[in-house]
């Protein structure tokens, strides 16, 4: 596999102290860069982008972050009063496409099927996010672009402005993918299902990342044309050919074999920019609405580590047959839960099974409301996570030790879930493979081998390793410090 090669502080160089008065003087001594950033619109990517902006910023860089006028002003929360004069926000609003409602402007805001819609709408932002440029009486010194938009690098180019693709992904999954050649329909050596349900031949080590054979016919999808004209597969490809860093969101420290093998894959440098994990700092929302102080006073009553949160995300959702199979694990399982529940978009009725809280209800609590995540992660009540495996919440829960019990639902999830299990700090819930259904009897076993039973001991004493590195800010902040030296040094090369 591509292993997590786990360095921890007394094995490898102290990172330098990072203080925020050194953070912000670092580069005292050479002119700050303007850097602008430009993520695709999903919150589980303007997110990481957002903190990226932010520790960039926290260095005097000028950062022009760039997205719809919905999406800004559900993100600007979340920008410190302190760095507010070197993030600004620059909404370009997206034209009207006829099969997406008013003010769909994320992926969170449209069902699944509709997503491919929101690329058409993107792709309209080319004619703005070059007047953008052209009117910028500072051209930015860099673009950190994601992994959708192909023509960005082109029109970066007719002003001489150099991009990075940055990945939310993590490394395994890059490597998965492969070289560009094999980035495409037509170039890819892959051509069923089946041929991604074993480790690809270019990754040269021993290797467990692969997919499922449900998780594999949800994947190849990325492949095929969709509404926008152009597969997900494609759109990477070109973007990654018209930049010249790959800036991943990982570490050395996590995956060293996978990191320096995408470098001899893509020939080009690629350079982790860390875990990006979001800080914990309470905003005015979560320390007065009533519905979140209920959730963490319901947790201050419970036993430290007793507890179980449940939760899949902005956009993974389960249909209501495996939500049915999941509360009757939860039910199954006799552990205590906090259970942030998602409806299917576009479901009117009853999600949970009858009688399911009134049962439950001395021992969980299910909001669908939007939940505090860092502040849950972060209580001392929680002993486990049951997720969807999105990489950002793989990370913020293991920046606090916690073991993970695994359900991925599409994209990069199926690697993500295989590296974790494979590595020894979570457990997979048990399907079908065919069709990737599951019973509640497989989603208790999963739970309790995790929190309670003495098997799972070694997986929660992993987890509890792995925070050392998930949750060391220092050594994070230094991984944000390297790819400022990479963007000095290769600006005009």
């Amino acid at each position: 596999m591509c292993h997590f090669a786990i360095s921890f502080p007394n094995s490898s160089p102290k990172p330098h102290t990072l203080t925020s008065q050194t953070m912000s003087s670092m580069d005292a001594h050479q002119p700050p860069l303007h850097i602008a950033v430009f993520p695709w619109l999903a919150f589980g990517h303007m997110i990481p982008l957002l903190e990226l902006s932010k520790s960039l910023a926290k260095r005097g860089h000028q950062i022009s972050f760039i997205s719809t006028p919905r999406n800004i002003s559900r993100l600007l929360p979340q920008i410190p009063p302190d760095l507010s004069s070197l993030i600004h926000v620059i909404p370009l609003s997206l034209p009207k496409v006829h099969e997406l409602p008013d003010n769909a402007e994320a992926t969170s805001d449209v069902p699944p099927e509709k997503v491919q819609f929101l690329k058409i709408a993107l792709d309209g932002l080319q004619q703005p996010f070059a007047k953008f440029l052209s009117e910028s009486s500072k051209k930015p010194d860099w673009i950190i672009l994601d992994f959708v938009t192909p023509w960005a690098p082109p029109i970066a180019a007719e002003f001489s402005i150099p991009c990075v693709v940055f990945t939310v992904f993590n490394a395994s999954f890059l490597a998965f993918c492969g070289p560009p050649d094999e980035l495409s329909q037509s170039g890819s050596s892959r051509k069923t299902p089946e041929d991604f349900t074993v480790p690809p031949s270019w990754i040269p080590f021993p290797s467990n990342i692969a997919y499922s054979l449900h998780g594999a016919r949800l994947f190849v999808n990325i492949y095929g044309n969709n509404g926008s004209g152009v597969s997900d597969i494609s759109r990477f490809a070109a973007t990654l050919h018209g930049c010249k860093l790959v800036a991943p969101r990982t570490c050395m420290e996590i995956e060293p074999e996978c990191l320096t093998l995408l470098q001899d894959l893509y020939n080009k440098p690629v350079v982790p920019v860390g875990l990006l994990s979001p800080s914990n700092t309470k905003t005015s929302s979560t320390t007065t609405d009533h519905d979140h102080n209920l959730i963490l006073n319901w947790l201050d009553k419970q036993r430290p580590r007793s507890v179980v949160y449940v939760a899949f995300g902005s956009e993974a959702t389960l249909s209501i047959e495996l939500l049915h199979e999941l509360a009757l694990g939860l039910e199954m399982s006799e552990l205590h839960f906090l259970w942030a529940l998602r409806k299917p978009v576009g479901f009117v009725g009853e999600v949970l099974p009858e009688s399911f809280e009134e049962r439950t209800r001395e021992r969980g609590v299910v909001t669908m409301g939007w939940v505090p995540q860092l502040d849950v992660l972060g209580h001392l009540a929680v002993g486990g996570f049951l997720t969807h495996s999105g990489w950002s919440s793989v990370i913020e829960a293991l920046q606090f030790g916690h073991p993970l019990v695994l359900l991925p639902i599409f994209a990069d999830q199926d690697i993500n879930a295989r590296v974790v299990e494979g590595r020894g700090f979570g457990v997979e819930v048990k399907r079908k493979e065919e069709d990737g259904s599951f019973d509640g009897e497989a989603v208790a076993s999963a739970l309790r081998l995790v929190m309670v039973e003495d098997e799972g001991k070694e997986i929660r004493i992993k987890a509890k390793e792995l925070s050392v590195v998930f949750g060391d800010k220092e050594r994070q902040e230094q991984y944000v410090d390297d790819f400022v030296k990479h963007l000095r040094d290769h600006r005009d090369v």
